[in-house]
């Protein structure tokens, strides 16, 4: 009989989604150091994310095209969907999923700079971000 009652007990759980939370913004950044072989310079991450690049969609100069020049604050896609906050402290759940983090890295800095991120801009602009 204990079976026939852990059975809605199984399936509701499994209803609810997962939080992959594999790592936080402390290892990413330690992660990319150790890939780049210098240490990450948040203000070195906050002159990247403002400044305007060259090589990417002209649609998308720069990160605050979407992001907002403030990571605490939410930004908007092109598409006019709501972007949540960038900053771990506005939004705990950032930069707390490596596949997350690695996807949008790729999409947003091909769409930027029409290139992939150097595992030493990935340090700054965490250090950065975390640094709220």
């Amino acid at each position: 009989m204990t079976r026939f009652l852990a059975l809605p007990l199984i399936l509701a759980a499994a209803a609810v989604p997962a939080l992959a939370q594999d790592t936080s913004p402390a290892q990413l950044r330690s992660g990319y150091e150790a890939e780049s072989g210098a240490a990450a310079d948040p203000a070195a991450g906050k002159a990247f994310f403002l400044a305007e690049h060259s090589g990417g969609k002209p649609e998308t100069p720069s990160c605050v095209t979407c992001h907002t020049s403030d990571p605490r604050a939410a930004g908007q896609a092109r598409t006019g969907k709501t972007i949540e906050p960038l900053a771990p402290a506005a939004n705990p759940e950032r930069l707390t999923d490596s596949a997350k983090v690695e996807k949008w890295f790729g999409r947003n800095c091909n769409s930027v700079l029409g290139r992939d991120c150097t595992a030493a801009e990935k340090a700054n602009i965490v250090a950065w971000l975390a640094s709220f």
